[in-house]
């Protein structure tokens, strides 16, 4: 596991981060299911770590899991994010992180349509998205 690029105090993302975004990105919290802003986008573009804007997936592989988060099958290049055992609330899980700053995304599970057979699910509040420019 490398350490991530940007490493800031607690407080420091206190102040960095809008209080939600800190629960996601710094106590691996989870947003409700449903309720993502990113949940439905209809342009093409890139989504970026809410942390410290590192470009993490890309609509091109987005898809909807039905899962209630936005789902993508893999990350928009090796090395952006990274796998951690996950242990908590009584299962065995897979989750993923940002290897800019450290901050918790979500989970990948091994149940996805595509090719890959990946669903990397994200938080909408551990991400960013910037549309495509023309």
């Amino acid at each position: 596991m490398a350490a991530p690029e940007l490493e800031l105090s607690d407080e420091e993302w206190r102040e960095r981060l809008a209080p939600d975004r800190y629960e996601v990105l710094r106590r691996a919290g989870t947003e409700p299911a449903w309720s993502g802003e990113y949940l439905h986008v209809d342009e093409d573009g890139v989504f970026r770590c809410a942390g410290c804007g590192l470009p993490l997936f890309s609509t091109d592989a987005k898809f909807d899991s039905g899962s209630g988060w936005p789902s993508f099958d893999r990350a928009i290049a090796a090395g952006t994010v990274e796998e951690r055992p996950d242990r908590s609330h009584g299962m065995v899980r897979t989750e993923i992180v940002c290897t800019g700053c450290g901050g918790h995304l979500g989970h990948v599970f091994p149940d996805g349509p595509t090719e890959t057979g990946l669903r990397y699910c994200v938080n909408s509040l551990s991400i960013e998205f910037e549309p495509t420019r023309d």
